[in-house]
């Protein structure tokens, strides 16, 4: 089916990504398919990407969403990082952004790192049993035009 006119499809902008120095892939394989099944469009930056980089394509594509994916247990110390950088780019200030995956060496124990994360200015931290759950549920907000 040919489409005309210049209505864009239904679904989400979405930019999927780790940080400088999380090397994984298959959690942003993971991330990519479940939100390519729930409809939306995904750009998925890869592993080991740098700060400016990712502002940078953010700037370019000007995605929905932001979805910063950890596994190396750093991403509480870089996401902060990360977050200011984000945050201090007037075009994606209000971009919603989220993080997830083992933010800690210690594990999920940490009561206070959602709270740190979320004050730094991310949108939501997805780490404990039920994250996928809840990161479909977050995603799923963002579709009906709501933020939680």
């Amino acid at each position: 089916m040919e489409q005309h006119g210049k209505a864009e499809p239904a679904g989400l902008e979405v930019v999927v990504t780790t940080m400088a120095s999380d090397s994984h892939t298959w959690n942003l394989v993971f991330l990519q398919l479940l939100l390519e099944e729930l409809g939306h469009r995904v750009t998925n930056l890869g592993a080991c990407v740098p700060d400016e980089l990712l502002v940078a394509e953010c700037r370019r594509i000007e995605p929905d969403l932001i979805v910063l994916s950890s596994v190396n247990g750093h991403g509480q110390q870089e996401g902060l990082r990360v977050i200011a950088a984000l945050r201090a780019c007037p075009e994606l200030r209000r971009t919603p952004t989220v993080i997830g995956g083992k933010l800690g060496i210690a594990g999920s124990d940490d009561p206070t790192r959602q709270e740190v994360l979320l004050a730094a200015g991310f949108d939501g931290v997805f780490e404990d049993a039920g994250a996928v759950t809840d990161f479909r549920a977050f995603v799923g907000s963002l579709s009906a035009g709501v933020l939680l």
